[in-house]
């Protein structure tokens, strides 16, 4: 009852900061589009309002750890696993900057979508190859900007504890552009926010920043074989850390 409580006032509090903050995100992309094209201040502003989901909920705890493993300026494809809506919230607390690949259902949400349309997120529509290799162009060119792509390379939640098999075109992505691979390890989030309902859970949460992967380390190596190799990776990690 208490958890039913906390999420009647948690969704509630969702619903009224969306109505306040998105006429202040459509100011503040009108004040610094012109001179900030990457729309950095953009994504800072919407990590804020992303945050303060997780600030203010008081059944989530949640911890980030090994920030010092993101370079000040550098350029990544950003990974991280996939169990339930609220790492989108968490991945937020990173305050860096980057482009979300999400699926296009998302950006026909109303508030959610506008603001990510405001950030130059960037749409895929699973399933449709066309939408892949568009989305892949569009990551290449936000990449030579300078802006970070974070993507979930499960391609959708894990419905259990295992972590669903990792899809190639993050890492082929990485490896035709020669940027880093950045693992981000998230945990916890499945309590906090099952995929099915809307009753948060009592969670402590991660973000785990891993090491980055440089493009020398995997030069030779296929995007499939990439991608499990950084699975394992993830799972290692997780194993590591349970309980």
């Amino acid at each position: 009852m208490v958890n039913r409580f906390i999420s009647i006032l948690f969704w509630s509090f969702a619903l009224l900061t969306g109505v306040v903050m998105m006429p202040l995100a459509v100011v503040v992309c009108a004040l610094t589009a012109p001179w900030d094209t990457r729309r950095v201040v953009m994504h800072q502003f919407t990590c804020f309002w992303g945050s303060l989901y997780t600030w203010f909920n008081p059944l989530w705890r949640v911890r980030v750890e090994g920030r010092q493993n993101i370079e000040p300026g550098a350029t990544y494809v950003m990974v991280a696993n996939h169990a339930s809506a609220a790492d989108i919230l968490v991945l937020y607390r990173l305050f860096r900057h980057f482009k979300w690949v999400s699926k296009v259902e998302n950006f026909r949400v109303p508030i959610v979508g506008w603001n990510m349309r405001l950030n130059r997120y960037i749409p895929l529509r699973r399933g449709d190859k066309t939408s892949v290799l568009k989305m892949l162009d569009s990551c290449r060119r936000e990449l030579a900007t300078g802006s970070s792509v974070m993507m979930f390379p499960e391609g959708t939640r894990s419905q259990t504890n295992d972590l669903r098999p990792f899809k190639p075109g993050a890492f082929d992505l990485a490896k035709s552009v020669g940027v880093p691979i950045l693992p981000v390890v998230l945990q916890g989030t499945r309590q906090a926010l099952p995929t099915h309902g809307l009753t948060c859970g009592r969670a402590d949460i991660v973000v785990r920043v891993l090491p980055a992967i440089r493009p020398a380390s995997f030069a030779n190596t296929t995007p499939q074989d990439l991608a499990d190799a950084v699975r394992a990776r993830f799972s290692a990690d997780l194993s590591a850390h349970a309980g």
